[in-house]
């Protein structure tokens, strides 16, 4: 039952929380439409994965010291975590966007091609997921949430859940 005081953990998790809640209003703000599914979903305004990742180091930081090995490790898994938001899934949702285009297309043709309006009508299709990455401005948003919760919690509550 350790576990429940792993003041770190629990920072992360909470970053995750708070992130993937703010991105309903936010989208809302831009879209003026909301949209529930944004919770559970990948990308998007604000990065969880950034959020989990430097609220973990800094809250490493604050309770093991920003000289530690501990700091060095979590920040460094930090950096990897949103360089990889901005760089391999980024890249990744726009193959997944392309292929989603490209399907698309190739079922516009076979629907018109000859001797398939005689036939039932096919399976939908999944679609590839598109937002699997970030901009880097949602990583920097993302970082920014983690930090400043886990300062506030450190601060203002951590004594008393803790």
């Amino acid at each position: 039952m350790e576990i429940i005081y792993n003041y770190p953990l629990w920072m992360a998790i909470s970053a995750i929380i708070v992130a993937q809640l703010v991105k309903v209003p936010i989208a809302f703000i831009a879209t003026r439409k909301v949209d529930f599914s944004l919770i559970t979903s990948t990308g998007g305004m604000p990065s969880s994965h950034s959020a989990a990742v430097t609220a973990l180091a800094t809250t490493i930081g604050l309770e093991y010291g920003f000289n530690s090995t501990f700091f060095a490790l979590s920040a460094m898994f930090a950096i990897i975590v949103m360089y990889d938001a901005t760089g391999v899934r980024r890249h990744a949702g726009y193959h997944a966007t392309m292929l989603n285009q490209l399907m698309n297309d190739f079922n516009k043709f076979m629907h018109e091609a000859k001797n398939w309006q005689h036939k039932e009508e096919v399976e939908k299709r999944e679609e590839l997921k598109e937002l699997l990455g970030h901009k880097p401005i949602e990583v920097f948003f993302g970082a920014l949430l983690g930090i400043l919760l886990a300062i506030f919690v450190y601060n203002f509550l951590e004594p008393t859940l803790f």
